[in-house]
C-alpha cells in the first residue's frame, strides 16, 4: 500500500475518531509509524489535521444545534451536556486543551460550539492538544 493511501486512511480514522463516532486513530498511527511506510512526521501531521477537522465538525454541530439541546437526538444527553458545560464554565476555553482525552474531549468541542466560542480560538487549542497526543503516541512507537 502506498504512503498516500495509508495517510488518507489515517486522516479518515482521525477525523471519525474526533467526532462522536467511535474510532481508534492512535492504533492506526502506531501501525503506520511501526511499519515505516510513511514518515512519522507526516503521519502525525495528517492525524492532527484530521482530528482537528473532526473537532470543528463537533463545534459546528454545537453551534447550530444549541437551540435543540433538549431534543432527544441532540448528540449529548442533558446530563452529559450539564457536566461538560460545568467544566467549560469553570475552565473556559482552556478546557479545550483536554480535547485529546477519551470520553470528555469530543463533547467539550460540541459544548464550545454551543457556547459560541469563536473558531479562531477553538482551532489552535484543539490542534495543540491533539497534536501533542499524536506526537506522544508516535514517540513511544519510535522508541520501541
Amino acid at each position: 500500500m502506498s504512503a498516500f493511501w495509508e495517510l488518507a486512511g489515517m486522516f479518515v480514522s482521525a477525523f471519525t475518531s474526533a467526532t462522536l463516532l467511535p474510532g481508534s486513530s492512535e492504533a492506526v498511527l502506531a501501525g503506520i509509524v511501526a511499519l515505516g511506510t510513511a514518515s512519522a512526521t507526516s503521519a502525525v501531521i495528517v492525524a492532527t489535521l484530521g482530528n482537528t477537522v473532526g473537532s470543528v465538525v463537533n463545534w459546528a454541530m454545537g453551534l447550530f444545534a444549541a437551540r435543540f439541546r433538549h431534543h432527544r437526538r441532540f448528540p449529548l444527553t442533558p446530563e452529559q451536556y450539564e457536566r461538560y458545560a460545568a467544566i467549560y464554565a469553570k475552565w473556559g476555553v482552556w478546557s479545550l486543551l483536554l480535547s485529546w482525552t477519551p470520553v470528555i474531549g469530543d463533547p467539550l468541542t460540541v459544548v464550545a460550539g454551543v457556547m459560541r466560542t469563536p473558531l479562531w480560538i477553538v482551532v489552535p487549542l484543539v490542534m495543540l492538544a491533539k497534536g501533542a497526543r499524536y506526537v506522544a503516541v508516535a514517540g513511544v512507537v519510535v522508541m520501541l
